[in-house]
């Protein structure tokens, strides 16, 4: 399983290890004494593990991780802590961003190689950009009144069944896809198969 930060909490790291389950979770700063282990490894170091260089979306980018495994990191569970470092240069401006994240997981050096914690990573970030983003952005789900009872867990159900109908229909623009559909009462109708 893969988790951002929010989920990065004791109860849930003992919850999946004690049903045998693995994670590869973010370390952030809601979780200081943590985050400030694993920042503090000595990663210069630790030789690199992977690498990735892409070229797409006029923007040229560089991954690079770094694996090394701890058995004294204070998290249930945590074999491996892991930096991965993002470069990524924005070709028609010239801007150069760096992002450092960090993470833990309960693999062991002989469950998992670099190669595949790197593709659960992006795996990870795929969803965060299909669909978390879709919601914030599109949707505005954070500037979002409704915060009682079961209706924000029901609001978030039906924002992911209008993505995923749209995905499925071959939609990528899901703020255009909302815009044609609710033009006419017909097309929300149409969309869901009921015409």
């Amino acid at each position: 399983m893969t988790a951002d930060a929010l989920h990065t909490q004791h109860d849930h790291g003992a919850y999946l290890t004690s049903r045998g389950a693995h994670y590869v979770a973010v370390v952030k700063k809601n979780r200081p004494g943590l985050y400030a282990q694993v920042r503090t490894l000595p990663w210069r170091d630790i030789p690199l593990g992977h690498r990735t260089r892409d070229h797409a979306h006029h923007r040229d980018e560089v991954r690079r991780l770094k694996v090394a495994a701890f058995s004294h990191l204070d998290y249930p569970g945590a074999r491996q802590a892991i930096q991965a470092v993002r470069w990524r240069r924005d070709v028609s401006a010239g801007k150069l961003t760096i992002e450092r994240v960090y993470l833990i997981t309960s693999l062991t050096v002989f469950d998992a190689t670099c190669t595949e914690l790197a593709t659960w990573g992006r795996g990870h970030w795929g969803i965060e950009n299909l669909l978390h983003h879709v919601r914030d952005r599109t949707f505005r789900e954070d500037d979002s009144k409704v915060r009682t009872g079961t209706l924000p867990r029901t609001m978030a159900s039906l924002r992911n069944l209008a993505i995923s109908v749209f995905r499925q229909d071959g939609q990528t623009n899901i703020a255009a896809a909302l815009r044609h559909t609710g033009r006419y009462y017909h097309r929300p109708l149409r969309a869901l198969g009921f015409t």
